[in-house]
């Protein structure tokens, strides 16, 4: 996948804390430019965001004592796509824009986005300083306002900034903002897709997708399964699974996998496996890498990891489910 050499515009809210850090940013309609006029974030006034997001954006800038947060109206700017994010507007810009289905994954720089994101307690009234927490939630319960804490991390769910009527997503705690979902795509409630990673056409998740790793269209990735990602262990392999493959319930991969491919139910093949061929060689299973047509399985008497040629096709997903 060719990198993304355009820049990216977008108009949104800011939630600053009372120390004057960035929280998070939202951008309802992030959009792709061809050239941006520079890099940088800007303040807009209250007329400035009604005339860029309508009316309904009206009211949105406040103070909200409970969490001691301002939301300001921005306007942030990115030049190229292709340069690393510089700062916490300019990462949720690049996040929004994969979960808007503008780029896909691998095809806009996140270097150094850990490193950027704040920990930040994401609440039922929006994100939250995690050192505001306990004062926040007592204000909350005097004045009879739910507050729920769910959850502590750098990257919130995607449902929250970006919500698509044409995939169905079970657990939204299970989504990561910077997840491409494409129409069709079903993750279940122990399924789990990360940043920068997704499907490409309507899949089936049951199991875990990784950063970095692509799913294409007509695959099911069957519960319990796991995609090795980018993120730890020093992996810089990105995974792609193509079109019509499965890969079995408690199954996983650490290489690539072709159009038509199955990885039997409980067979994790690492790339440094030792896979048996039909012809009697045997090669690390890096050498298969992205080969399409191929059945892994674990054979049940010798144990052996085994890789032979597919005889007949699965039956695929279910049209139903993927309407």
């Amino acid at each position: 996948m060719a990198m993304e050499l355009r820049g990216a515009s977008g108009e949104g809210f800011a939630t600053i804390a009372a120390d004057g850090r960035v929280l998070d940013a939202w951008f309802p309609q992030p959009r792709l430019v061809a050239q941006a006029d520079k890099a940088a974030t800007l303040r807009l006034t209250n007329d400035e965001i009604n005339k860029s997001l309508g009316q309904s954006a009206d009211g949105c800038v406040r103070h909200d004592d409970i969490r001691n947060v301002d939301i300001v109206a921005i306007r942030t700017e990115i030049g190229s796509l292709a340069s690393a994010p510089t700062d916490v507007h300019d990462a949720y810009l690049r996040l929004q824009l994969l979960s808007h289905r503008l780029v896909q994954p691998n095809c806009l720089n996140l270097d150094g986005i850990f490193g950027l994101l704040p920990n930040v307690a994401w609440t039922t009234l929006g994100p939250c300083d995690c050192a505001r927490v306990p004062e926040a939630r007592m204000l909350a319960r005097k004045r009879g306002t739910a507050f729920e804490v769910t959850g502590v991390d750098k990257f919130p769910r995607m449902t929250d900034y970006v919500t698509h009527a044409d995939v169905r997503i079970a657990d939204a705690d299970r989504v990561r903002l910077g997840a491409y979902l494409a129409p069709g795509t079903t993750v279940m409630h122990e399924g789990f897709c990360n940043f920068n990673a997704g499907t490409l056409g309507p899949c089936m998740v049951e199991g875990r997708i990784s950063a970095g790793v692509v799913v294409a269209s007509g695959s099911d990735i069957g519960g319990g399964a796991s995609i090795m990602g980018t993120l730890s262990g020093g992996g810089k392999e990105k995974i792609t699974v193509g079109e019509r493959c499965l890969i079995g319930a408690n199954a996983g991969i650490g290489i690539s996998l072709g159009d038509d491919c199955i990885v039997e139910a409980g067979c994790y093949i690492t790339a440094g496996a030792r896979i048996l061929l039909q012809d009697g060689r045997v090669l690390k299973a890096k050498e298969l890498s992205g080969h399409k047509g191929l059945l892994f399985r674990r054979n049940s008497q010798s144990g052996a990891l085994e890789a032979t040629r597919r005889a007949q096709n699965w039956d695929g997903l279910n049209a139903q489910l993927h309407a």
